[in-house]
């Protein structure tokens, strides 16, 4: 290769080679070549992206911890990172960002993310359900859109002539304006409904199929609009809006009987290959296309492609999980904040300007919220649930967005109006679970919900929480082993809880039936009754101690939690969870209150449960526990003495072999501890050996099916290196009340 390099560089005569002689032109141009690097499109593109991802998790958990849905916080994380606060407070650092002719790279890549999500909002639709709820959810749904479209027309007439852009005809900002109004967000609504446990009842059903044909109806309302505005009269958007009626007709008789066929022969992970998910992807891509080339708008496509997609459960459950995480993590975050790029909240620098900012959401309010409310109690409703469907239906979210955008494209709205309608559409869906807690508290009756019921079952409560279904099982095992001969005066509780961002309309029946299989029928193998609990939730650590302490539970059992980053420096600095960046623990961090060089034996969720529940904790490191016949206890202090009443309880449900390690040499002598035990072997003679040795060997620990150890003294083990470590049986770490 040298001898290459040698002859080649003979070619270079007579070709004007430049050749750097200096150290500092070469440095020169290194550092040229690095700045012309971070300038790079596809540079900037990527940096944009991980900002964007970032700000999006961060302002998302924040929501999610003040009990609102993420999509606010993805929304306000868009108008941070715009010209409303970034942009206005650090205008050098905003424009190296986002850098105006970068804009277009994002919208684009925006638009593919809106395009999938779509489809999937389409796919989670189920059509089915119009048939059984018909007349209720018709009137309902129809209500919703006819009262706010007639509100926002009515609107638009008293602010066309000040906030219209010119050239723009006033049937096509009233329509806008109207279509707008009409919007309810389908999927912040079912999510919203799954996490407080109504999608079982009948009230969720309803609320459900009303917002599943408003969607239907909107969105058609829209496409209709669109073709008006672009065509710019009635008379002239026939053309286009016969065209989009022979599309629907296409996908409707001839694409949807194919597909269906193909679903039905490709149902499972195993035979949906690669050449079948690109049919449907090509499906999709076209019938965006379609739209796009009709004028109707590509979204329309999408949402229709992903309506006739095949309604069997197991596979839209299989195909909506291949797109929804690429749309809805890496892509939707985009759409959000280009939205917040051209959200500019400084435009509103007129109290004038707020009055017709307060009007708009007023009407919005009115329009949604009363008429959906109005139009349940006609129905037959009662109050309580005619108010909590129309608080529902005012929820607006993303889809707001994805119309606000199309108007502003289209040049139906100016900055300011585009401004105060975010600001509405952020309002709308704020106010949502708020107002469901006040239509439950002025409501309230003495229901037994499943907590109240936990209350009040037996002396001695035991809840299980655990996430992986095989996990739940041994979780039983050895909450059976506490309890197994308690005759009556004990209960068993498992509960599993999981983000509600990975399921959907189509998998939750399924995913619950599945999870609680194991435990269910490890239950009727012991004989032991359970009650069990599911739940979708934003934040699964706060709601099982929520669970906990209102059910007045004695033991919490968990398994371990592992962060992926446990025990890296990156981990340790940053706080990662296996999720996200924990943003609690570095703010800990940075304020002193705790370490970043902390050792801790447990990853934040766990350290959050153990610190906040009421009842006493059990983690149990599980090593294929199946029961306690023979059960290792090193005691390290005088504190760890109350871990004598859980071998207690084991001698006298299980029968248990138990062995005392008095590790810290103190306790042999001490007369409390000699004589609780002594107490517990004139009931049970020879279930207990103590032993002092200092050095436990491997054949002694792989002997004992379980180990207890106090919280206090597994840290002690875990900061020592203790060579038991590698060694120990399944554990379980108890954490006094």
């Amino acid at each position: 290769m040298y001898w290459v390099v040698q002859v080649g560089s003979k070619l270079e005569e007579d070709r004007n080679i430049i050749v750097p002689n200096s150290g500092n032109s070469q440095w020169k141009e290194f550092l040229n070549s690095l700045i012309y690097n971070f300038e790079h499109p596809l540079a900037i593109l990527l940096a944009q992206i991980v900002t964007i991802i970032l700000a999006a998790r961060f302002f998302g958990w924040i929501c999610s911890k003040i009990g609102q849905p993420t999509v606010i916080g993805e929304i306000i994380a868009g108008i941070v990172l715009g010209p409303s606060l970034i942009g206005y407070y650090f205008p050098e650092f905003f424009d190296s960002l986002f850098p105006v002719e970068s804009l277009g790279n994002l919208q684009f890549l925006s638009q593919i993310g809106l395009i999938l999500f779509m489809f999937v909002i389409g796919m989670e639709l189920d059509i089915s359900v119009l048939k059984n709820k018909a007349h209720d959810a018709v009137v309902i749904s129809h209500a919703s859109i006819i009262i706010p479209f007639a509100l926002g027309m009515g609107l638009a007439y008293y602010i066309y002539t000040s906030f219209s852009p010119d050239g723009v005809q006033f049937l096509s900002f009233g329509l806008f304006l109207g279509i707008a109004m009409s919007i309810t967000a389908f999927p912040v609504l079912a999510r919203i409904v799954q996490e407080r446990g109504m999608h079982k009842s009948r009230l969720g059903t309803v609320v459900i199929t009303c917002a599943a044909a408003d969607d239907i109806t909107a969105w058609c309302l829209l496409a209709a609009v669109i073709a008006i505005v672009k065509a710019g009269s009635f008379v002239s958007a026939l053309y286009t809006i016969g065209l989009a009626v022979l599309y629907v007709l296409i996908m409707i008789k001839v694409v949807r009987p194919f597909l269906k066929r193909v679903g039905d022969l490709h149902n499972t992970k195993e035979n949906l290959g690669k050449p079948i998910v690109a049919i449907f992807f090509l499906t999709l891509i076209l019938s965006a296309y379609a739209t796009e080339v009709i004028g109707i708008h590509a979204l329309f496509g999408a949402f229709m492609a992903g309506a006739i997609m095949p309604i069997n459960a197991n596979f839209r459950n299989i195909f909506i999980e291949k797109v929804e995480d690429v749309a809805l993590v890496l892509l939707l975050p985009l759409f959000f904040v280009y939205t917040g790029l051209r959200t500019e909240i400084g435009l509103l620098n007129d109290p004038y300007l707020w009055k017709v900012t307060g009007m708009i959401i007023l009407v919005a309010i009115v329009g949604k919220f009363i008429g959906s409310a109005i139009a349940a109690k006609y129905v037959g409703q009662n109050w309580k649930d005619s108010l909590t469907i129309g608080a529902l239906m005012n929820t607006r979210g993303l889809m707001e967005l994805v119309v606000l955008n199309i108007g502003y494209d289209l040049g139906v709205l100016t900055p300011e109006i585009f401004a105060m309608m975010v600001i509405m559409a952020l309002v709308t869906t704020f106010m949502t679970g708020p107002a469901l807690n006040l239509i439950n508290w002025t409501f309230k009756k003495n229901k037994k919900s499943a907590t109240n019921k936990i209350i009040q079952q037996g002396k001695y409560k035991i809840l299980i929480s655990f996430g992986h279904p095989e996990r739940g099982r041994s979780l039983l095992r050895l909450a059976h082993a506490f309890v197994k001969k308690a005759n009556g005066n004990a209960s068993i509780s498992a509960m599993h809880l999981t983000p509600i961002d990975e399921i959907n309309q189509h998998n939750s029946k399924q995913y619950e039936h599945d999870s609680f299989f194991p435990i269910k029928t490890e239950s009727e193998r012991l004989d032991q009754k359970i009650l069990t609990l599911f739940k979708a939730t934003h934040d699964i650590d706060s709601d099982i101690i929520d669970v906990t302490n209102r059910g007045n539970f004695d033991l919490l059992l968990i398994g371990e939690g592992q962060s992926i980053f446990e025990g890296s420096m990156l981990g340790k600095v940053l706080g990662f969870t296996t999720k996200i960046i924990s943003p609690e623990k570095f703010y800990n961090q940075v304020t002193g209150k705790e370490g970043f060089f902390e050792n801790s034996p447990f990853d934040e969720r766990t350290k959050n449960i153990v610190k906040k529940s009421n009842a006493s904790v059990g983690i149990l490191i599980d090593k294929g526990f199946e029961s306690a016949s023979s059960v290792f206890i090193p005691v390290f202090n005088e504190d760890d003495r109350f871990i004598l009443s859980y071998a207690q309880k084991l001698i006298k449900n299980s029968e248990s072999q138990i062995t005392f390690l008095d590790a810290s040499g103190k306790l042999y002598n001490n007369l409390e501890f000699k004589e609780s035990i002594r107490l517990i072997e004139q009931v049970a003679p020879n279930h207990i050996q103590l032993i002092k040795e200092k050095i436990i060997d491997r054949d002694f620990l792989q002997s004992q099916e379980l180990m207890i150890i106090s919280h206090q003294s597994w840290k002690e083990l875990i900061d020592t290196k203790s060579v038991w470590l590698a060694e120990i049986p399944s554990t379980l770490i108890l954490k006094e009340k």
